[in-house]
């Protein structure tokens, strides 16, 4: 029986401070030029050495006030402040590469609908489709606040608005042009048949929309769908919309019952269980020895803040651990923040001593360190053991992270048969599920297509 290749994205944001906190720092570290191309450049050709599928980049709208009530902490430590455009960056990434894909995290709340349509559209023409969009809509009182609002939209709300939303982008996406309507005929001095062109009417609860897609259909019309909510109703949104999903377990039996609720919600929303592709966060401190790996590791906490950690973690549930002593218990109850990091936290009872402790390497993901057979067998046991189709790495120390990573597990997970030796052609979407450039008749995009089969 052939074993289930494993899916890699590097994970990453426009910033100095992402995940990992603190390792900026580090004499080797070149984070802090995240403000050039040559930045992002270098890494997008590391990463498509390494034959990664993607490039997932994060964003955030508003900055982490929570802990202590300011940004002290967030100013010193650069925990995602300054946070760059995501989306500018792609193509000049996707210039220096033929295969690698971008997943790019756009806020919804605070973006119309018909012209954030044209953008991604205009991207996956750039890529060739190579483009996916990571649907959020937002966590923070501070973001809310910048963008005019008095407060965050309640978390449930914000998903009826996503759902609506993702209506307007496929009606925009999928329907305003027909399959065959770009001729470009210049004998007859028709570019576009009229006939095959038509004009969205969207009046609903939240959008009104009424116009044409600005942009003719693009290698995949709707960029491969990212969705990262692990909440009730984030698996709800995930089962009618996404094809990929991130999580973020603290365990792989957490991670094992997430998928598992996933694939049935799928199956619920009239797809197929398979139809999801689910990435889980991880940090990799590889070495050439497992000696040297550890040595690594130690070297790295000793630039890491584990404060950092907290005040990043402070802003995704809404508590405020700076007024809390070290093993007071804390109350997770009442925010309005990201849900499912603030069930893992309240279920566990993590109280601020504890979060420092997990927080050892400045972030809240854990670390696999060893020797590349050491964490092929890690990486291969959360594929097995919990369902997952692959991970998102976050970055340590750049750009060593990744280059160690590329050189040292990629072989091993080769040698096992776990991961490909060679792209397939084709989209971003077609790389991934082995099917078409555009989506499958059974997602809900589907139903707004016209003149297609």
């Amino acid at each position: 029986m052939a074993r289930k290749e494993i899916l890699l994205n590097a994970f990453n944001m426009n910033c100095v401070g992402h995940i990992n906190h603190g390792l900026w720092t580090h004499p080797r570290d070149r984070s802090t030029g995240y403000n050039t191309l040559e930045y992002w450049t270098g890494q997008a050709r590391t990463l498509e050495r390494g034959l990664f599928d993607g490039l997932f980049i994060a964003d955030i709208v508003g900055v982490y006030d929570v802990y202590q009530n300011n940004v002290d902490a967030t100013l010193r430590e650069s925990i995602q402040l300054p946070v760059n455009d995501p989306l500018l960056l792609v193509p000049a990434m996707a210039a220096v590469t033929q295969h690698l894909g971008f997943g790019v995290t756009v806020n919804l709340t605070y973006e119309q609908p018909y012209l954030l349509a044209r953008r991604f559209s205009t991207l996956d023409h750039l890529t060739r489709g190579r483009v996916g969009w990571n649907i959020v809509t937002g966590y923070l009182d501070s973001a809310a606040r910048a963008m005019g609002l008095a407060g965050q939209i309640a978390h449930d709300e914000r998903y009826d608005r996503a759902d609506e939303y993702l209506e307007v982008l496929y009606q925009l996406w999928e329907g305003s042009w027909e399959d065959g309507a770009v001729r470009r005929d210049k004998a007859a001095r028709v570019f576009a048949d009229p006939g095959k062109v038509h004009k969205v009417r969207h009046a609903g609860k939240y959008y009104n929309v009424e116009g044409y897609h600005l942009a003719e259909p693009s290698p995949q019309r709707t960029p491969v769908l990212f969705q990262a909510g692990s909440s009730g109703r984030g698996q709800q949104f995930a089962a009618r919309h996404a094809e990929c999903v991130f999580i973020s377990p603290p365990s792989k039996e957490a991670a094992r019952s997430t998928v598992k609720a996933l694939r049935e919600q799928l199956v619920l929303a009239g797809r197929r269980p398979d139809d999801i592709r689910i990435f889980a966060g991880t940090a990799v401190v590889p070495g050439r020895t497992a000696a040297e790996a550890r040595q690594k590791y130690a070297e790295y906490k000793d630039y890491a803040s584990r404060e950092a950690g907290l005040a990043h973690f402070a802003a995704s549930t809404g508590v405020d651990f700076g007024k809390y002593d070290l093993d007071a218990p804390v109350d997770y109850g009442g925010g309005n923040a990201i849900e499912s990091a603030t069930r893992t936290a309240q279920q566990h009872g993590w109280t601020r001593r504890k979060l420092l402790e997990l927080f050892e390497l400045g972030g809240r993901y854990p670390a696999i360190v060893g020797d590349a057979r050491q964490v092929a067998d890690e990486l291969q046991s959360w594929v097995e053991e919990t369902g997952i189709d692959g991970f998102n790495l976050s970055r340590t120390v750049v750009p060593e992270s990744y280059e160690d990573f590329v050189d040292l597990v990629v072989p091993e997970l080769q040698n096992r048969g776990l991961y490909k030796t060679a792209y397939a052609e084709g989209s971003l979407r077609r790389k991934l599920f082995a099917g078409d450039d555009t989506l499958p008749a059974r997602h809900a995009a589907a139903g707004f297509r016209r003149g297609r089969d």
